[in-house]
């Protein structure tokens, strides 16, 4: 949604007009696919992190724009709601130290953004969702003052008819209601960019879909929401009900949702940018002056602005990424599984398993979306979301007998996964002493079953016991897990529980 989209009012021409822009986009996609006229591969990687901010006492500030007008990088930028903030890696080539030199830049970018928000009382946490957020909180009063957001709030809310309804039922439960999409601004994730050929395109997403329930099981850190306990990744729940333009009776006719992991394994890019306009409605109608057809007959290349925009209303685990370089157009599949955190070795190490694993699994002469079906690996994510590094996922059995069983994630991980992720990262040309570092992190996080989330609930539950209100205990847990983000280190070697004993406040 990086567009410079201004607000104003949507007539009712305008989707039909925007529908038949989006058609010619679609069919300037397919001309540049069979003519051949996309990058050729150059291993490209890119990184997204959405990050929080709050202050001494754990609680969200509503200040991104004065934080980043003292950061004053364009590596920083406004996201949904007043409390986030995003971070950008510019791409970097997979190979080499490339994985220690994202780290550093990480690190070094961070810091200085904490010490900058420090000048006014205020904090960057990375963090899935920020415990000691409230309903008060996220209303449409906290979004950013950017226009694409109150315009796309506008559309979302006008598509719905009616208030959005949450519905997470998980360790306990909460149901309520919100009147905007701020809820959704709670979500804060990394994004994973790979730039891939058309013809690799389809195994690299399928790849990506396959594992994105391994993904959230070892990454997950996102258990509360408005002070409930619910799913250890509550992410994908609260994304998909706080976005969702179906009123219930929609939802019963089996219309598909805007946050979707899909329904499919796909044979091209196209397949997907297809589905967009076939299966949703466009929210931003917004027409550019561009001619797409004309574009490419006089051997130019198209920004395919339509198509692009309407993509970013589409919210896919995966989702498909045009884009153009140097006048070169290329794909990009982004993974925006990832929950944000908690610290920037655990990001890397993420980022190591994920670019390890898909490249293997892509290459692989007996790919997994031959021997697992699509409806399995959605039911994986959803059960990966629930349980986190305790779930059990529906996994192809090895050897020549075939079928699928249900294994323990962490088994799955440290006997198959891990070996396939350290082979990949080989044939990217990554440099072992860093494959073996960032993938050690993923096997440690097995061995002692322990993520964000675990280590987040298990504090939480200590400070419970000690005497702490619920409200305190959260806030108390976020400004622990603040503490220990800032010093670094991996969060399996985080020890549980609270500095010292608590004091319940007066």
């Amino acid at each position: 949604m990086g567009e410079k989209v201004v607000a104003g009012a949507v007539v009712p021409g305008d989707r039909r007009r925007y529908r038949d822009k989006h058609r010619e986009c679609l069919e300037g996609l397919q001309r540049l696919l069979d003519e051949k006229r996309f990058d050729r591969p150059k291993n490209l990687m890119g990184l997204e992190i959405e990050l929080n901010l709050a202050g001494p006492d754990g609680m969200p500030r509503m200040m991104n724009a004065e934080v980043l007008e003292r950061i004053a990088s364009r590596d920083f930028q406004t996201e949904l709601a007043m409390f986030n903030l995003e971070v950008n890696i510019a791409p970097h080539r997979l190979g080499g130290r490339v994985l220690d030199q994202l780290a550093e830049e990480l690190r070094t970018g961070l810091g200085y953004a904490h010490r900058k928000a420090n000048e006014v009382a205020a904090g960057i946490v990375m963090i899935g969702i920020l415990p000691t957020l409230s309903a008060e909180d996220l209303v449409s009063a906290n979004l950013s003052d950017v226009d694409r957001y109150t315009l796309l709030n506008e559309q979302i809310v006008a598509a719905r008819g009616e208030e959005f309804s949450l519905d997470i039922d998980g360790v306990e439960r909460l149901t309520c209601t919100s009147a905007s999409i701020a809820p959704e601004a709670a979500c804060t994730s990394v994004q994973l960019h790979l730039q891939v050929t058309p013809g690799r395109f389809a195994d690299v997403w399928n790849a990506a879909q396959a594992v994105a329930a391994v993904q959230i099981a070892l990454g997950a850190n996102a258990p509360f929401l408005f002070g409930r306990e619910l799913w250890r990744e509550s992410r994908p729940p609260l994304f998909q009900q706080s976005t969702d333009t179906r009123p219930p009776e929609l939802v019963a006719q089996g219309v598909r949702p805007r946050t979707w992991f899909g329904e499919r394994w796909i044979e091209s890019a196209y397949d997907l940018f297809e589905e967009n306009l076939r299966f949703f409605p466009p929210l931003l109608p917004l027409i550019d002056d561009e001619q797409p057809l004309e574009v490419i007959d006089k051997g130019g290349t198209p920004s395919l602005a339509e198509l692009v925009l309407h993509n970013g209303t589409v919210y896919r685990w995966n989702r498909p990424v045009y884009g153009v370089a140097d006048g070169v157009p290329h794909l990009r599949v982004e993974n925006r599984v990832l929950p944000a955190g908690p610290t920037v070795t655990d990001v890397i190490a993420n980022a190591a398993f994920y670019y390890g694993v898909v490249r293997a699994l892509a290459e692989d002469a007996r790919p997994v979306w031959s021997r697992l079906s699509f409806a399995a690996a959605s039911r994986n994510f959803d059960a990966a979301c629930r349980y986190g590094i305790e779930a059990r996922l529906e996994w192809p059995r090895r050897g020549r007998f075939g079928g699928t069983e249900k294994v323990a994630a962490v088994t799955l991980v440290r006997d198959e996964l891990l070996p396939l992720a350290a082979a990949g990262l080989d044939a990217w040309g990554v440099e072992p002493a860093d494959r073996d570092f960032y993938l050690g992190v993923i096997e440690q996080r097995c061995v002692r079953r322990t993520n964000g989330a675990q280590w987040q609930a298990a504090t939480y539950h200590r400070a419970l016991e000690s005497g702490l209100a619920r409200d305190a205990a959260l806030a108390a847990t976020t400004r622990r897990y603040a503490e220990l983000m800032h010093v670094g280190e991996p969060v399996h070697t985080w020890p549980v529980g609270l500095p010292e004993p608590a004091v319940p406040l007066r």
